[in-house]
């Protein structure tokens, strides 16, 4: 049971910079030894969250909780939490033994002490052996193992990561990926992680949390924001998603392009209209004759894994990701199994995500020997 335990509770918070909310009365529970991303788009207050959190900034309304006590006007150093900015903040005078004890000679643990834990903080990030080192010597991907190791040898109750990825190459940012991953688990400490990156967020968390100019939009494991977005944006942002208006006829019915489909989806009302999304991988291209939907071809990118095809079907243009080629022109049948199909309620969001056309469209123009000429 002490898995499921609230260590942190978000209600109703609000703040709001110049007269503009950068939070809008969000509220959040997190588990003890929970792995938590906050993930949206820049500005969308993410890191605001971090900071109510961590006690550098006060909600102008609504509480913060921490272990059931309210903590609001509780200052930084006095929570049971830990920082890890974007720039990790060590310190260059001090070499990698020096910045890792750091924390603990402030509190006047004795000296063996600091001895056994740092050594076992070596261990734990893979730096075994670069005591000595100079913090200019390392690389990134070390420093930031350093930067860990002093956030975590205090035994916070939670771990605030702002970023801490965003500076490093993407094969470090994968290994890192994993190596956070591991650290978590082994300390058992909440860790509570910022991110715009969606990958990061779905092959890290046990729960994402999606925000969007400062509401939480949908919170959830990583399987049911991918694969059951709340709305049209969610679907956007978590990967590639053909976001098609649709009519919900019936339970399990679905109208798109004029056809109906089977889906898997209830609870709408009759003839309801909803926002169907559809996965790129989802789609299978087959016989012109032999698809539910029919279309016309008018992108294909090979991309190594598979090939990326954009489909014009009645003036939308589909994503399919597959690993079958296709060429431009081809008139093609698409196939959709019902397990294929999410249906959404519509949102402010509807419309503004999930067609390729400006993708393809560019393409068109530039080949168009009349662009720029054309009437209306």
């Amino acid at each position: 049971m002490s898995n499921k335990k609230n260590i942190l509770e978000l209600k109703n918070i609000t703040v709001s910079f110049d007269g503009e909310k950068i939070l809008d009365d969000i509220s959040l529970s997190i588990s003890d030894k929970e792995f938590v991303t906050l993930l949206g788009p820049s500005g969308c207050g993410k890191t605001t969250t971090l900071r109510i959190i961590a006690g550098f900034l006060e909600p102008d309304s609504g509480d913060v909780f921490f272990d059931g006590e309210i903590i609001n006007s509780l200052p930084a150093n006095k929570r049971n939490v830990n920082t890890i900015f974007q720039r990790y903040a060590l310190f260059p005078h001090l070499n990698v033994y020096e910045n890792i004890a750091f924390g603990l000679k402030v509190k006047k643990v004795p000296k063996e002490e600091i001895k056994q834990r740092v050594k076992e903080m070596l261990k734990l990030v893979n730096l075994e052996g670069f005591e000595k080192r100079s913090i200019s010597k390392l690389s990134g991907g070390q420093q930031q193992r350093v930067a860990i190791a002093r956030a975590v040898i205090n035994k916070p109750k939670i771990l605030l990561l702002d970023e801490p990825l965003a500076a490093l190459d993407l094969k470090l940012r994968k290994d890192m990926q994993t190596e956070l991953k591991n650290i978590q688990r082994t300390l058992g400490i909440t860790f509570i992680f910022v991110t715009h990156d969606q990958e990061e967020a779905l092959s890290m968390s046990d729960k994402v949390v999606v925000m969007n100019e400062g509401k939480i939009q949908h919170i959830g494991t990583p399987q049911d924001i991918y694969n059951e977005p709340v709305n049209a944006f969610v679907a956007d942002f978590i990967g590639e998603s053909n976001i098609i208006d649709g009519v919900m006829l019936d339970d399990f019915k679905v109208k798109i392009e004029g056809v109906t489909l089977q889906c898997l989806d209830k609870g709408f009302k009759p003839n309801e209209a909803v926002d169907v999304v559809i996965r790129p991988e989802d789609v299978d291209i087959v016989h012109r004759e032999k698809g539910l939907i029919t279309g016309v071809v008018t992108s294909v990118t090979f991309l190594g894994v598979h090939y990326e095809i954009i489909v014009d079907v009645n003036g939308f243009k589909w994503m399919i990701q597959t690993t079958d080629e296709s060429k431009v022109g081809d008139k093609v049948g698409l196939l959709i199994e019902p397990d294929a199909i999410h249906i959404m309620k519509k949102s402010k969001y509807s419309g503004l995500y999930g067609d390729y056309s400006s993708f393809s469209d560019e393409i068109d123009e530039i080949s168009n020997p009349d662009f720029g000429f054309k009437e209306d």
